[in-house]
C-alpha cells in the first residue's frame, strides 16, 4: 500500500516562513501565458530586499515579450526524493521589465546596468502561498 501524501491543514505555511524558504533556493518556475495557452519556464532566481522576486533574461526573449506588466505566478520548492518530505512556494504578482537591475540584498543600492542584451524581470508579490509536502 502506497502513503498517503495528502497535505493536512498543518502543512500550510504563513507568507513569513514562504519568504524564508523562498531566499534559501535559487531556482524556480515562472507561469505566464502565451497567446492564450499557459507557459512554464525553468529560471534562476534572486529574492529583492522587498520580498521581490528578481529574474534575469534575454532582453528579446519570449519571456520578456510575454510577462511585461502581466500577472504571473513563480514557483519554487524542493523536494528530497528518499522520503518525499518537501515545500512548496507559490508567488502572484505583477512583473515589471527594466533594462537596469538592484542589489537584491540591499534597499538603498543604486541601480545596476545589466549586461548587453539582459533585462530585469521584478515579480511584485501580491500573493504568497506555500506548503510543506508530508
Amino acid at each position: 500500500m502506497e502513503p498517503d501524501h495528502t497535505p493536512t491543514a498543518d502543512a500550510l505555511l504563513d507568507e513569513r516562513h514562504c519568504r524564508r524558504l523562498l531566499a534559501g533556493a535559487s531556482v524556480g518556475r515562472v507561469v505566464y501565458t502565451v497567446g492564450a495557452l499557459p507557459a512554464v519556464l525553468p529560471i534562476r532566481y534572486r529574492l529583492g530586499w522587498d520580498g521581490s522576486v528578481l529574474l534575469r533574461a534575454a532582453a528579446r526573449s519570449e519571456l520578456v515579450r510575454a510577462v511585461s506588466g502581466a500577472l504571473v505566478a513563480f514557483e519554487a520548492g524542493e523536494v528530497d526524493e528518499t522520503d518525499g518530505t518537501g515545500w512548496s512556494v507559490t508567488v502572484l504578482g505583477r512583473a515589471d521589465v527594466s533594462a537596469v537591475s538592484e542589489d537584491p540584498t540591499a534597499g538603498s543600492a543604486a541601480p545596476q546596468a545589466q549586461p548587453p542584451g539582459q533585462v530585469s524581470i521584478r515579480i511584485r508579490p501580491e500573493l504568497v502561498t506555500g506548503r510543506l509536502l508530508p
